[in-house]
């Protein structure tokens, strides 16, 4: 049967072999629940928690493949030959020949800050994400948002809303100096912004303005994967490249790479940072002994390291980015003609709610994403996670809110987890919720933590 859009219906590429059982819950354990995490959807438990679309980070479902490698790993303290296979597997798949592992993609964010970042420094970002800024400016830097301004419109339909405003970024650097500025931090896709991509084009054009003021490009490559897949789909001249192809490109236009394994190798922990710059890679491999284990295991077991380098493989088969993709795309369509109010165009890893649209009237003070995220919760059991004022945190010279133009609840997708019934039971809560937000009241924050206070908040209705 072919659908109205002209598509034929596609299936998952993979049967499964294990399952997991679910818990539900009624409204009343979930009232219960909610409050005692006090609103805070990172602090339910797990086993509260009916369809988990918190993150996407260390909750993939790995292969056979995978799984048969964690039985060959070599716990060996130093040299471990997972160590060697997985170097091998970046060099060829992302071309860096230098790779530096870290327990997983903050470890590598910190160690790349403690060496290039000097007090007083900026570092400009195509808007921030919440870990890679709280390094940065503990290294002594300075964010500075260079996203174009269509990435703050949720409403805003350009393809590539994870492109560097060139112009800011040239204003940037002739307003510090380009020794104020020891590189440029890009992220492919952008998670902040609604799991947008960044177009090759846009990011040779950052190479070519970096390169002539001798600024360094650090790619945050969690994601890189899924941004190749929109290149080769929405960026016209691709469309006969192999994603593995447009991958290595992608990294060739930079001289440094922090990855978080957790998401596009489909493994549940790991990270590395990889460069092709030679004396990067030594300060980083002398730093990674002090924070994170020796510089051929970095705080992972050998296992881990096999099913990082298992998982480089799979992860550009074109199959199942068609499906992983596909059924965020799914979600997010089925959410669009219901008049649903979300970032368009739907992201690579999750919808993107706009909690502005569900609550217009409700001040940011009163956190509308993580008020809308409760509700959900409270709905269904399904689990999300607010990605506003909150995650924004605060000035750190005048102590107020961060106050972003983007308002959102994202519903992430793990890879290879959950079936097309359980988006249909996230949509049809999604919309539950939509007809009934006008009761909805918003929330106070009762208990702030002084870091990345997004996961340990807690918060009290109004």
């Amino acid at each position: 049967m072919v659908a109205k859009n002209g598509r034929r219906s596609w299936a998952e590429p993979y049967k499964i072999k294990v399952v997991e059982p679910l818990k539900t819950t009624t409204r009343e354990e979930r009232r219960r629940a909610i409050e005692e995490a006090g609103f805070n959807t990172f602090l339910l438990r797990s086993e509260d928690v009916y369809i988990d679309l918190l993150t996407d980070s260390g909750t993939n479902a790995m292969s056979q493949d995978q799984w048969a490698g964690m039985m060959l790993g070599d716990e060996a303290y130093a040299g471990s030959v997972n160590f060697y296979n997985l170097e091998r597997a970046v060099a060829e798949y992302y071309g860096y020949p230098y790779l530096v592992p870290t327990h997983q993609g903050r470890g590598a964010e910190h160690i790349l800050s403690q060496v290039w970042i000097e007090p007083g420094d900026h570092v400009p970002n195509n808007m921030y994400f919440t870990t890679t800024r709280e390094h940065q400016e503990r290294a002594g830097g300075t964010f500075v948002d260079v996203i174009i301004d269509e990435a703050h419109d949720p409403k805003s339909e350009h393809p590539f809303k994870g492109n560097v405003d060139l112009g800011k970024l040239g204003s940037l650097i002739e307003e510090v100096g380009a020794e104020k500025v020891p590189y440029v931090s890009v992220a492919a896709t952008v998670n902040m912004a609604g799991g947008q991509p960044i177009s090759l084009e846009n990011l040779r054009a950052v190479r070519e303005l970096t390169r002539s003021h001798g600024i360094k490009v650090v790619l945050d490559a969690t994601r890189a994967v899924e941004n190749a897949y929109f290149v080769k789909h929405r960026e016209a001249g691709h469309e006969g490249r192999t994603v593995a192809e447009i991958l290595h490109e992608t990294c060739s236009l930079s001289d440094a790479a922090t990855v978080s394994a957790k998401k596009d190798l489909l493994t549940n922990i790991g990270g590395f940072l990889a460069t092709f710059d030679e004396e990067l890679f030594e300060e980083a491999r002398a730093l990674v002994v002090v924070y994170e284990g020796l510089h051929t295991y970095g705080g992972l077991a050998g296992r881990d390291l096999e099913a990082m380098a298992r998982g480089i493989v799979e992860m550009v088969d074109e199959d199942y980015l068609h499906s992983r993709i596909g059924q965020v795309e799914y979600v997010g369509e089925k959410l669009a003609e219901a008049g649903i109010p979300i970032v368009r165009p739907v992201g690579g890893h999750a919808v993107f709610l706009d909690a502005k649209g569900f609550f217009p009237e409700m001040p940011q003070d009163h956190f509308p994403a993580q008020t809308l995220a409760a509700e959900l919760y409270l709905d269904s059991g399904v689990r999300a996670m607010e990605r506003g004022v909150v995650s924004a945190g605060r000035n750190r010279e005048t102590g107020e809110h961060n106050y972003p133009s983007l308002e959102l609840v994202r519903l992430t997708f793990p890879r290879r987890v959950y079936t097309q019934a359980h988006c249909d039971v996230t949509v049809e809560s999604v919309l539950e919720v939509w007809n009934n937000r006008e009761n909805v009241r918003g929330l106070r924050m009762v208990h702030e933590p002084k870091h990345l206070r997004f996961f340990q908040a807690r918060f009290e209705r109004l």
